[in-house]
This record gives structure tokens, sequence and C-alpha cells, in this order.
């Protein structure tokens, strides 16, 4: 195994002629150069320069190493500069992920922060639900996510740091001519007759099932949608209503209003989560994400910032 140093001071042989150039350059003494040089010969199979009367020059064999020490020497001479960004926050790649209405305001604000102030590092999204997220973060295949404890309950992962970042209120969507559309809060048991634009009984409906029992209706109907658009196209067409999260309120389109409900549903609560030993750039994008959590979504009824 040839060794990094001895490769270094055969550039610096060839570069400056000669044992004592080499030495003056690199802080070795001559004859420690002299040897080290021997030493690379001998693993080398043969001489790699050719003595002159005057000093040194590269044979053909030392023509090839010297060709392979100077790559070799760029390589490690990037890798060090690429880690030392990596470390300070300037570079390398920073892989995030969120679940989908994170990504509507919160984490695109936060990351537009981020870009500006790191352009050299590479961010790469990743969009999935919490249980997906916090197993690839565990997995090493994610450096930061932002999670949510609603409809299952956060999941826990060893060897991770959650803390929680806001409050997401459940609000309702109605189209702009529906009678309570102006009323700012509804009362839960005010939309029994209403049709419901609900996410696929595999997206665990028993939160608002169990809200409906406690308000002491079943909805007469229930459309089963699983995408934003889809609601939101639903319910611009008077179709039906459907609950909102109010981080998803500024993709909420114009024909459409949002109102409180009452305290029958419940809140959910956002999470930030980390590895044990986080990224320096992750926790920059950390404490951006807690800033952009404490802004207001456009329908003064946005997620409330937690301390």
């Amino acid at each position: 195994m040839l060794e990094t140093e001895a490769l270094r001071l055969l550039v610096a042989v060839a570069d400056t002629g000669s044992f004592t150039g080499a030495a003056l350059r690199t802080g070795y003494t001559q004859s420690a150069v002299s040897r080290r040089i021997a030493s690379l010969e001998q693993q080398a199979g043969g001489p790699l320069f050719e003595r002159l009367p005057r000093g040194v020059r590269l044979n053909p064999a030392g023509r090839t190493l010297h060709r392979h020490a100077v790559d070799v020497l760029e390589r490690l001479s990037r890798a060090e500069a690429e880690l030392a960004a990596l470390h300070a926050g300037r570079g390398g790649v920073l892989r995030v992920g969120a679940f989908a209405t994170a990504n509507i305001f919160l984490v695109p604000t936060a990351l537009r922060e981020f870009t500006r102030a790191r352009p050299g590092v590479q961010v790469t999204a990743v969009e999935g639900r919490s249980a997906t997220l916090m197993r690839r973060l565990v997995e090493g295949a994610l450096d930061i996510a932002v999670v949510s404890d609603y409809p299952s309950g956060l999941p826990s992962a060893e060897g991770t740091r959650t803390t929680a970042l806001l409050d997401d209120e459940l609000l309702v969507a109605l189209h702009r001519e529906h009678p309570l559309a102006g009323s700012g809060s509804v009362d839960l048991c005010d939309l029994r007759e209403e049709v419901w634009l609900q996410e696929a009984p595999a997206d665990s409906p028993a939160v608002l099932a169990e809200a409906w029992t406690r308000a002491g209706f079943r909805p007469r109907k229930v459309i089963r949608i699983a995408e934003w658009a889809g609601k939101f196209g639903y319910a611009a067409a008077g179709l039906g209503i459907a609950l909102v999260l109010s981080l998803a309120a500024r993709a909420v389109p114009d024909g459409l209003v949002l109102c409180r409900l009452g305290g029958l549903l419940p809140h959910r609560t956002v999470h930030l989560s980390l590895p044990a030993a986080p990224l320096p750039a992750a926790l920059e994008l950390r404490d951006l994400l807690r800033a952009a959590a404490g802004r207001d979504t456009r329908h003064g009824s946005g997620p409330r910032a937690l301390e």
C-alpha cells in the first residue's frame, strides 16, 4: 500500500528537481526525504528517479506513478474541502423529509431562506407519511424530518431527537356561498346534513368518526377522496365540505372559505426530528423552520408555533 505522504514527497521532488528542494518545501530534512523516496521505490518495484550530477528527474516508472499521485492528491484535497464545508454547514447534501401539508408553506418558506444563506449545500426533499419519514431518519436516509402525530400518534424512533414545532388546527372548507361561510366559526353539529369529502379508509378516519359520534350524528354521505386537490375541487363545486389542516390553508382556492370548528375535533402537533448527532446544516434549517412556524397564514387561522 502506497502511503499518501510518500506520494506527496514524490510530487515535491519531481516539482523541485532535488531532494533538497523537496525538503525545503515540505519541512522534512534532506535525509528524511531520501529515505522516504527510497522506501517508495522499494514498494514500487524499482527506481523512480534518475540521479543526475545536479538533482534528479523522473524516469518512466516515476512519471507513471507521478501521474497517479497527482490525481490521488487532488482527489484527497477535494474530499478534505468538501468535508470541511459539510462540517461547517457550507456544503454537502442535506436530505429533508416532510409530510404533504408541511410542503405547502412551512418547509418551502424555510428552505427558501436556507438556500439563500447556504447556496453551497445541495438540498434533496422527500415527501411521505410521518411513520415512513421517521423510519428513514433512523436508517440514515434523512438528515431532518418534519412529522406529525395525527392521526395515529408520533412514531417512536430510537437514536433520534424529536421536539414539538407547532400546533396545527383542523378547519372546515366551505363553498363561498354556503349559508355558514360567513360565520367564521361553526359547530360540528351544524354540519350533520352535509356531504363530507374524506380520505380513503386506509387513512384512518377514526378521529373524524369519533368526532361525529360525540356530536351525536353520522354524516348522510361521505365521498372518498384522498388528495387535497380533489377535495378542494369538489368543495369549490359545492359538492361537499372538507376538513383542512391550517398548514394547508395557503393552498385553499379562492372559491372556498375556511371556518373554525368547535372543540370536538382534535388539534395535531407538528414535530421536528433529527439524528442524535445532526449536521450543522440540519440545525440551521431547524431554526429556519421554527421561524417559519411562527408566521400566520393568509387566512388568519394559521398554526400556532410552540416555544
